[in-house]
């Protein structure tokens, strides 16, 4: 079961592949075809962590050397309080070390960690080489690989630093959530019930229909195939129509803002990224209900498949409501002052507004 979706960018076409042990026909992906996407011969460094090289390197390795390619490997720590500039430096020495040119790409094979952090040193090595993404999480597979969303974290805020780089292919492999601890599938779950709430209604209630989501083996082959492809597809479609976040994209960040400052104020630890987005996606949700943006009903239905999911539905109690609205102010979002919320409009439907008060905020927290 292979399903190749495209982003359709004016400048910047590429696809996202979803195929069954396709980390073995990596190599191929990228040159084949009348045009590889980065020609045999060239110079690749593959960035990934050493718990994921271990079981998924040699494997990928192998697909990019049978190609023709000369591969060179920098690894690097798992976990978000690794998403730092000191990361970014060591993948600039490994690539001064190998050489790397401006016809050369890196490769990252891992999660959203690595794929931002390697997207982001591709951007800026040489003013900009090409880059492939080779998720290997389901939060990075549905969210993070796909767009060109590229950066590292301040010490005062989550993905303050980056640039938008668009990968030459995203790689998705099913197969590796077979070893996916059961905590980060449910991180992933978090994002592609953003993807049912703010665009594809049918996927909010496809999901609802599941027995269970709150581990890979209750999915079945199907019912992740539709997650996966429904989720890159619409992404993929709202990248597409906004690639650099100038008006539509910015509903991806549903549940994000208040995630983030989850995040940063928890230090990157206790809770993850999918976690966060939950909690806010419960707080956003809150706030819809009392302006009127959606229903008492569909905040609970959001309710109840977030927790179908097994994911965190109440702020940690360590945190303040005065603390979260006081580092919304330093969020990327922010215009003129004003802490700007992605709102449901309804199921599969979303907006951006920056009319919600503090008041309101300190209500949902």
């Amino acid at each position: 079961m292979k399903s190749v979706i495209p982003v359709s960018l004016p400048s910047n076409a590429y696809q996202v592949v979803v195929a069954p042990s396709g980390i073995d026909h990596l190599g191929g992906w990228l040159a084949g075809g009348e045009k590889p996407l980065v020609k045999p011969g060239q110079k690749l460094l593959l960035v990934s962590n050493p718990a994921i090289f271990k079981q998924y390197g040699d494997r990928a390795l192998s697909s990019l050397t049978q190609a023709g390619y000369v591969v060179e490997t920098c690894l690097l720590p798992a976990g978000e309080r690794y998403k730092t500039l000191k990361s970014i430096q060591k993948i600039y020495d490994a690539a001064l070390a190998f050489h790397l040119e401006r016809k050369s790409a890196m490769v990252a094979l891992g999660g959203g960690v690595i794929g931002d952090m390697t997207g982001f040193a591709a951007a800026t090595w040489l003013r900009g080489v090409s880059v492939v993404q080779v998720p290997t999480s389901l939060l990075a597979m549905v969210d993070a690989s796909i767009g060109g969303k590229t950066g590292v974290n301040h010490p005062q805020g989550k993905n303050l630093i980056g640039a938008f780089h668009q990968p030459r292919l995203v790689m998705i492999d099913p197969l590796v959530l077979k070893t996916l601890p059961a905590r980060e599938f449910r991180a992933g779950m978090a994002e592609v019930i953003k993807y049912g709430v703010i665009w594809d209604r049918d996927l909010f209630e496809t999901l609802e229909a599941a027995p269970r989501l709150d581990q890979y083996r209750y999915l079945g082959d199907g019912l992740l195939h539709t997650v996966l492809t429904r989720s890159c597809q619409a992404k993929a479609e709202v990248v597409s129509q906004d690639e650099k976040e100038a008006g539509l994209r910015a509903i991806l960040n549903y549940g994000h803002t208040i995630g983030h400052a989850v995040e940063s104020l928890m230090h990157y630890r206790g809770v993850n990224h999918g976690e966060a987005v939950a909690i806010g996606m419960v707080a956003a949700g809150k706030i819809a209900t009392v302006l009127n943006y959606w229903t008492a009903a569909e905040e609970t239905r959001q309710l109840r498949l977030l927790e179908k999911a097994a994911l965190p539905t109440q702020i940690p109690p360590q945190l303040g409501a005065g603390d979260i609205l006081d580092l919304l102010q330093g969020d990327k979002k922010v215009e003129d002052g004003q802490v700007r919320f992605v709102m449901p409009k309804g199921l599969g439907a979303a907006l951006v507004t920056g009319d919600i008060t503090r008041d309101a905020i300190l209500a949902a927290l």
